[in-house]
């Protein structure tokens, strides 16, 4: 059976190590597949010894140093993960965001036939797919990165972020495919009881669902501690995230 890979970025101070220990913990968990767990990150201090550990490549952009990579966004760094070579990666490679819960088996992520999964934007219309969890092959969409060297101002005009970028291009070359509806879902979306509900109901898990995507806030331990980081969304504690976060 192919060794497939699972892949995260951790850069700067907004999630610590345990983000990325915690991931791994979760991966270890829900996955039976034969598989290595590898975090690029610029600061290896608190991530435990078992993950395999690698820079962030460096993969020619002018404005890149070790202070502030990509001066246009770190969410660009996301970038990277289609470098060509990647130290010694190969094959199927699931990239999974920091400010993820894992709730269910993610086994079935391997499974569909297609060149590039994305969770579908849960907001949008247009083909834009949200980059929290994807799939690819190691060295398929290098010429993205090529794109974005070569002609960076005109394909920044065009986009908001890393995600548009990545997925209206593939889009475009017909290599787009998004998991199953359920699969991946927002806390905030699809996880908080709707309206005045959310006062008196804890968020809860929806049927069918694997990864729980926490973009924006809360986040994990916001969940936890019940702090919805917007005063205007009430999140009462979530007893699931903190036995499924860990």
């Amino acid at each position: 059976m192919q060794t497939v890979n699972i892949l995260c970025i951790k850069w700067g101070k907004k999630y610590g190590p345990d983000y990325v220990n915690k991931l791994h913990n979760m991966v270890r968990r829900n996955l039976t597949l034969p598989h290595r767990f590898v975090c690029l990150t610029d600061d290896r201090d608190g991530i435990n010894p078992e993950i395999e550990v690698k820079d962030i490549p460096k993969v020619g952009f002018k404005d890149f140093d070790e202070r502030q990579p990509w001066s246009f966004g770190h969410g660009w760094l996301k970038v990277t993960s289609f470098a060509d070579p990647l130290y010694d990666l190969t094959g199927p490679t699931l990239f999974i965001d920091l400010d993820v819960v894992i709730v269910d088996n993610i086994d079935c992520f391997f499974e569909p036939k297609g060149e590039f999964f994305v969770i579908k934007e849960w907001d949008k219309s247009d083909d834009t797919g949200n980059t929290s969890v994807y799939r690819y092959d190691i060295g398929a969409h290098s010429d993205l990165i090529e794109l974005l060297k070569n002609h960076k101002e005109r394909e920044l005009a065009k986009v908001r972020n890393e995600q548009e970028f990545v997925t209206q291009n593939l889009a475009r070359q017909g290599k787009l495919q998004y998991w199953p509806e359920g699969w991946c879902v927002s806390f905030k979306r699809h996880c908080l009881p709707k309206g005045i509900m959310n006062w008196f109901k804890p968020a809860t898990i929806p049927k069918g669902a694997k990864i729980v995507a926490f973009h924006g806030k809360p986040n994990p331990p916001d969940a936890i501690a019940g702090v919805s980081g917007k005063w205007y969304r009430r999140v009462l504690p979530v007893q699931w995230v903190k036995d499924m976060w860990q």
